[in-house]
């Protein structure tokens, strides 16, 4: 009788202690997922990769095809009647710093990263397709006279691009979206295009 008990009290105790770490295996089971699927995106199509994170609203917002910039997740023209002005940095007296800072505000729900400002209009994305804006980003016409090399270090280095993957919250406190691909993912997929030639598919 004491063995059986013994017994089961062992397999209780096993049944119990993997309901204990059951969560704990969860999360490292998907995180474990995440980063796999992250790696076979980045391996599979390094371009693909990058222009995710490019196409997605954290940065299109800023590469408006007209002179206001957009905002929000529905990517609605800026509030206020916010104009580009002659360097992208806003009208006198109503500058994009008068609202951002160098980081986010969490208490207005402003956002903020160093030298806020509007892309130029010759890198305005807005209705492009993701080859058409590749094809934009490395014209050295429209890019500021950029290299590859200079392209992959404003890509994957620049406060104002990394914003994207720590963009805060809004107004009401809710966390605004992130791109669908995390910043490591992103920065190794810039690397791995460009060590590959900077291809353009279909070009």
């Amino acid at each position: 009788m004491n063995k059986q008990y013994l017994v089961a009290s062992l397999i209780a105790a096993f049944i119990l202690g993997m309901s204990f770490n059951t969560k704990e295996y969860s999360i490292e089971e998907s995180a474990f997922s995440e980063k796999e699927d992250k790696r076979l995106l980045l391996s599979d199509n390094p371009f693909d990769t990058m222009m995710a994170v490019i196409m997605h609203k954290r940065c299109m917002n800023c590469h408006p095809s007209g002179d206001q910039p957009k905002q929000g997740e529905d990517s609605h023209l800026h509030y206020f009647d916010v104009q580009r002005g002659e360097d992208g940095h806003g009208l006198a007296g109503y500058t994009c710093g008068s609202c951002h800072q160098d980081s986010n505000n969490d208490f207005s729900g402003v956002p903020g990263a160093p030298h806020w400002h509007l892309a130029p209009k010759s890198m305005a994305w807005e209705g492009l397709s993701k080859n058409e804006i590749a094809r934009s980003i490395l014209d050295t016409e429209k890019n500021g006279g950029r290299s590859v090399e200079d392209i992959v270090k404003h890509l994957t280095e620049d406060a104002l691009v990394l914003w994207a993957f720590e963009p805060g919250v809004d107004a009401e406190g809710t966390p605004r979206e992130k791109p669908p691909v995390s910043k490591d993912a992103f920065i190794e997929a810039v690397k791995a295009w460009a060590a590959d030639g900077a291809k353009i598919p279909n070009q």
